[in-house]
This record gives structure tokens, C-alpha cells and sequence, in this order.
């Protein structure tokens, strides 16, 4: 079983920056990939970024170049660094991992992210 707990949502206006944290607590061998999706109201949850272990990462072309994934692979954490935010960001995001012989998703409660224009 993994744990993901993230932190580091809120407001922020148009223009600004926000640093998203999620930490994988529980059993397991390996965790890979994590990464960051998110869910707008009314919307479907689409990709933001993924990160494997050894450091491959792959981008949602609408956050190309604002946003950075990266990793701790020692402390099991992955971080989002949100630059440049636009209101067309707001969503609840989520943090995603895989873990386990049957390569099971896993999923975090969901943090808020507010951009004001």
C-alpha cells in the first residue's frame, strides 16, 4: 500500500508561482513513475508531468516551460514547480504514483490550486 499526501496549493495571482509537494509513505519495493494531473470542475483529470526514477520526465504541452517535475527518490517526494501561473491553471491537482508487482496507480487527495486574473 503507498500513501501520497501533498501540500502546497492555494491562491495566487496571474503571473505568480506555487511549489506543490507530494510525499509516498507506506510498504512498498519501488514507486515509479509519480507525477502531477489535475481535475478543473466539469473537466476530465488530465496529465500535467510525470517523473521516473531516474529522472525522465514528460510535460503537458499547455505547461511546457512553466511548470518543473522533480524528485527525491531518498524521501519518496515529488515536487511541482509552478511559474508563470495562468487562471486557465486553477484545478484540483493530484499526485499519481505506481507501485507493486501489478504496477497499481495510486492517488492523493487532491490539492487546490487558484489563479486568480
Amino acid at each position: 500500500q503507498v500513501q501520497l499526501v501533498e501540500s502546497g496549493g492555494g491562491l495566487v495571482q496571474a503571473g505568480g508561482s506555487l511549489r506543490l509537494s507530494c510525499a509516498a509513505s507506506g510498504r512498498f519495493l519501488s514507486i515509479d513513475p509519480m507525477g502531477w494531473y489535475r481535475q478543473a470542475p466539469g473537466k476530465q483529470r488530465d496529465l500535467v508531468a510525470t517523473i521516473t526514477r531516474g529522472g525522465r520526465t514528460n510535460y503537458a504541452d499547455s505547461v511546457k516551460g512553466r511548470f518543473t517535475i522533480s524528485r527525491d527518490n531518498a524521501k519518496n517526494t515529488v515536487y511541482l514547480q509552478m511559474n508563470s501561473l495562468k487562471p486557465e491553471d486553477t484545478a484540483v491537482y493530484y499526485c499519481n504514483a505506481y507501485s507493486g508487482p501489478l504496477i497499481r496507480a495510486y492517488w492523493g487527495q487532491g490539492t487546490q490550486v487558484t489563479v486568480s486574473s
